[in-house]
């Protein structure tokens, strides 16, 4: 059981559990944050848009009666909410437009902290006279025997 514990406490004091732990909280008020802008501002607007339609009362009722509102038709156990799936749909893609921006933000700021790798010293240069490629470190052409700085 000592073993046992000894482990979990090594799984648990390591970064990666830790980071993933503050990931999932974080990303959890986010997701908060995106649903009530999609449904708060973004989906009225989008209703508004198209003549004034509720994307949250748009259902279909499975037993034929007449709802006047989805969770009527929810409570009653008869309804496709089809603008619940809108609105799910449209917070998803916010959330994924969200996150593609702040990795790619991410990544540019990472790649500006990267130093700039020095550029290799060249190892030939060419020849004053015959205009051939010639080792940095020789002294005569090996094509034209011309002597070289």
């Amino acid at each position: 059981m000592k073993k046992f514990i000894d482990e979990f406490k090594e799984f648990i004091s390591r970064g990666n559990v830790v980071d993933m732990a503050v990931g999932v909280i974080i990303g959890g008020a986010f997701g908060k944050i995106v649903s009530s802008l999609v449904e708060d501002i973004v989906m009225p607007m989008i209703g508004m848009l198209l003549g004034n339609i509720d994307f949250n009362n748009i259902f279909i009722a499975l037993d034929g009666s007449d709802y006047s509102t989805y969770e009527q038709a929810k409570e009653a156990g008869a309804a496709i909410g089809i603008g619940a799936f809108i609105n799910n749909v449209v917070n998803f893609l916010v959330i994924a437009l969200v996150i593609f921006i702040v990795i790619k933000q991410f990544n540019n700021m990472k790649d500006k902290l990267k130093k700039p790798e020095e550029a290799e010293a060249p190892s030939t240069k060419i020849c004053p006279y015959c205009k051939s490629e010639v080792n940095i470190e020789a002294s005569r052409c090996p094509h034209c025997t011309s002597e070289l700085e």
